[in-house]
């Protein structure tokens, strides 16, 4: 007998255990490898294998093998199998015994029965109630049926237009009708909303419509009014505008198709003139604003020329009221109680307003105000972005970007779903409104939108890590004894790989309290770091100035300089002194513009050091402990943290 025979290899089972020895070993009885040994081979095999006379047993069979039906079973010179091998010892595939999982239905764990109430009700409204894609379809609906008439009537009854005949030679504008079902907190229908909106695609320049742009206020504009209502003690309240775009009055003529579902009562011929501004139409908006600015500036009220979304009431008492409108979202505060009484009044009689009280919720960022502190933070946006990208149970990490490493542009990276991509950091840049802590990783990610990769969606994957992290964290606004202006700038020297572009970053406190800030590469190489921190400085003056615009607006009038922090002795040098030469000609317009403002004391340029510069978290990607550090300096603050 040969000391040893290679074993058959078969593709999906492991080979059956074997030795090579060079001692020829007694072959086993049958009986007993049959008592020891466990048959791994489909049904249909072993039954045939029963009626076998022959022994020789003890060997794993794949039911896929390529051996012969009559080879089973039958002798190989030279195969020893061994029945006592411990079952510890040996792959899980190679073990005695049928292995099977122990049963654990789904049904233990989630049930229909182990929903809350509100979720039972909430399903069950989903299951019986659809939304329908057709006016067809709402028809033959009793709910659907009134909630389209109640918009006509509701349209009728604003003015929105007039039914006549079509002009020769004018162009009609399409309309549909949207349908979604509202929902109280408990998952309860609320309310069946239809509504019909204009097809603003089939409208021409020029013909029925001209200019569309209207203005929405600034963020940076309502971190000040925080800034000086925690200060000085100001109400903070809000107000929504019902129905805002049916209220603007049209300019061009604008001809309508009659709405579906309602032709068959309507003439031959016969159109909607639009009166006033409908949903979807390019120029409501404007409209909108127009009408908006009009209402107020007809009660006294002056409308900021530094933000178009600001309008102020000074009594002759020296007390104000302020508001502040973005769309259809109103801010109210000043201390002047009896004015803004009138103005609500006022509001309400010319549009229907919803009075939601004392601000705590704005453009989704949350509000919490004490009696010396506001906090504004977006936690819930937070927790539904992370649910939303599956994130909600990923690993938190303690910066959003690595120091280690700088994005870049890889040949062989493989590249990811640009939509995608796209989304979630414009989800981010919005995010960072109220997380100057992201600023510079998001400038960062937003540089490659145009084709992404895998690297920049893992970078993106780490903001979203180090915001699980830190959920609860926002600007914290709190009262103090300071009342300058200070502006932080800062440059990255050519940072960037790719084209080693400059990073210009600034921060701005109003007050004490952090109301502006920006991270952007700069669009030009400079040939020193003297000469990007100074592209870096003219950008955080021109901030300095528009704050101090602002506040002027808001009656806090200072003859004191705007406070310049700068950590680069040279440009502070080349700012202070009429120096001209080869190295700075060609930031001939920034050195001009930096030299008459700091002639005329506009501006106070001081030296600060680099690890006391509050823009260095804007130009680059910091260790934890500078990091840590900085976020602080901006004065950000997590009120969920335990204390």
């Amino acid at each position: 007998m040969p000391s040893s025979v290679q074993p058959a290899q078969h593709t999906n089972v492991p080979s059956p255990v074997t030795i090579q020895s060079p001692m020829p070993i007694q072959p086993i009885a049958p009986q007993l490898a049959n008592e020891n040994l466990q048959v791994y081979i489909r049904r249909r095999k072993r039954q045939e294998l029963e009626h076998e006379s022959q022994s020789t047993c003890g060997q794993y069979i794949d039911s896929n093998s390529s051996l012969p039906e009559e080879n089973i079973g039958e002798d190989r010179a030279g195969e020893v199998l061994i029945p006592s091998i411990d079952d510890s010892t040996l792959p899980i595939a190679l073990r005695k015994g049928v292995r099977r999982c122990t049963d654990h239905p789904i049904g233990n764990y989630v049930t229909y029965e182990g929903l809350s109430p509100s979720y039972r009700a909430f399903a069950t409204s989903l299951d019986d109630t659809q939304v329908p894609n057709t006016i067809q379809e709402a028809f033959k609906i009793s709910e659907w049926k009134k909630a389209v008439q109640d918009e006509i009537d509701a349209l009728e009854k604003n003015g929105t237009w007039t039914i006549t005949n079509l002009p020769i030679g004018k162009r009609l504008v399409g309309c549909k009708w949207i349908f979604t079902i509202k929902y109280k907190a408990d998952g309860s229908i609320e309310r069946f909303k239809a509504r019909l909106v204009a097809r603003g695609f089939t409208q021409s320049y020029g013909i029925d419509y001209h200019e569309t742009f209207a203005p929405v206020a600034k963020l940076n504009t309502i971190r000040i009014l925080l800034s000086l209502a925690v200060n000085q003690d100001w109400c903070l309240q809000q107000l929504d505008i019902k129905n805002a775009f049916l209220n603007g009055d049209l300019e061009e003529e604008v001809y309508m198709e009659i709405p579906p579902g309602f032709e068959e009562s309507m003439a031959k011929n016969q159109v909607c003139k639009l009166q006033k501004s409908l949903y979807d139409l390019k120029q409501s908006p404007r409209a909108w604003f127009d009408r908006f600015t009009k209402a107020v500036l007809k009660l006294g009220y002056k409308q900021g020329q530094a933000d178009h979304t600001l309008f102020v009431k000074k009594s002759h008492a020296g007390k104000m009221a302020i508001l502040i409108v973005y769309v259809d979202d109103i801010i109210l505060s000043g201390n002047d109680m009896e004015e803004l009484q009138n103005l609500k009044k006022y509001l309400s009689e010319e549009f229907e307003v919803k009075d939601l009280g004392n601000l705590k919720y704005f453009l989704g960022m949350e509000v919490a105000r004490s009696r010396k502190e506001i906090v504004v933070s977006q936690r819930k946006y937070i927790l539904d972005l992370l649910k939303e990208t599956g994130m909600l149970g990923c690993k938190p990490i303690d910066t959003p970007m690595d120091s280690q490493k700088k994005l870049g542009i890889e040949k062989e990276s493989t590249p990811v779903d640009r939509g995608r991509y796209q989304r979630l950091v414009g989800r981010l840049i919005y995010l960072s409104h109220t997380r100057p802590d992201i600023g510079f990783a998001v400038s960062a990610v937003s540089q490659f939108m145009h084709s992404p990769t895998k690297e920049h969606m893992e970078a993106v994957y780490r903001i979203l890590r180090y915001l699980k992290m830190t959920l609860g964290k926002g600007l914290f606004f709190r009262k103090t004894e300071n009342r300058d202006t200070e502006v932080y700038s800062d440059a990255d020297w050519v940072g960037n790989t790719i084209d080693r572009q400059s990073t210009s970053g600034y921060c701005s406190f109003v007050w004490g309290n952090l109301v502006t800030w920006r991270s952007k590469k700069q669009s030009v190489v400079a040939r020193s770091s003297a000469e990007a921190e100074y592209r870096a400085l003219a950008q955080g003056i021109c901030e300095g100035i528009w704050i101090k615009r602002v506040l002027s607006e808001l009656g806090q009038t200072s003859s004191s300089p705007i406070l310049m922090m700068c950590d680069n002795q040279a440009a502070i040098s080349i700012a202070k002194n009429l120096v001209h030469h080869d190295r700075t000609k060609h930031v001939e317009i920034d050195r001009r513009f930096i030299t008459e403002k700091v002639t005329s004391e506009t501006v106070k340029l001081n030296y600060v050091p680099t690890k006391h510069q509050t823009a260095d978290i804007l130009t680059k990607a910091l260790p934890r402990p500078n990091f840590e550090d900085l976020t602080c300096k901006l004065g950000l603050y997590d009120i969920y943290s335990p204390a």
